[in-house]
């Protein structure tokens, strides 16, 4: 478990079909192969450590389904280790599973803050509410607004120089991971909707007609 709160921006030292090299050096610190570490929001797990880098497998499907297929030697990465249990909770609960990805359609400035406006497909944007929270590449954030087909954050100074988002321009693709108790809900809910329709469907004429 994660909890968005980026501890170091990392880079790229190469790309793999089935790997991703990646220096760093306080995500190191403590880490341990067989670890898992969050590379743009994506759990990954550490299978080689060297001084100042690790290494992480990558299937196929991570890299198809997630922007970090976009990557190259030389890209920044958002990281952070997976959080200790004695460890403090700065953000919100992150599985570093992300749910799609979303495309930057606008930037502009807000204040002494900067907003971009995300588009999403549907069944992401589903679970996407005003002032709930959205991990984008791995980052805890706030959802300033949100549409049909898009949303809103609001980011601070602080956070734009802490992470690669100072970086990303209009039409650039970002991992996004729902909250992960709106999801919970949307499952529950499911059930209990298929379930509803099961019984309505169960009539006296649907009876008659069964024999009864």
């Amino acid at each position: 478990m994660f909890t968005g709160i980026i501890e170091e921006v990392g880079r790229v030292q190469r790309m793999e079909s089935d790997k991703i090299h990646i220096q760093a050096k306080t995500v190191l610190e403590g880490t341990k192969i067989g670890d898992s570490i969050a590379v743009n929001g994506v759990c990954l797990t550490v299978i080689n450590l060297a001084a100042a880098s690790f290494t992480a497998d990558v299937m196929p499907e991570t890299l198809n389904r997630s922007s970090l297929g976009k990557l190259k030697t030389g890209s920044s990465v958002n990281l952070e280790r997976a959080m200790a249990a004695d460890g403090r909770f700065g953000g919100h609960i992150v599985s570093g599973h992300i749910d799609g990805t979303g495309m930057i359609q606008k930037i502009t400035k807000d204040g002494n803050a900067i907003r971009y406006r995300i588009t999403a497909s549907k069944p992401v944007m589903r679970g996407i509410v005003e002032k709930g929270s959205i991990a984008i590449d791995g980052i805890s954030l706030t959802v300033a607004e949100a549409n049909k087909d898009w949303f809103e954050v609001s980011i601070i100074p602080h956070t734009m120089s802490e992470t690669i988002l100072e970086g990303k321009r209009v039409g650039e693709m970002i991992n996004l991971e729902n909250d992960i108790i709106g999801k919970y809900v949307e499952r529950l809910l499911s059930f209990e909707e298929e379930e509803e329709k099961k019984q309505s469907s169960l009539t006296k004429e649907f009876l008659l007609r069964a024999g009864f």
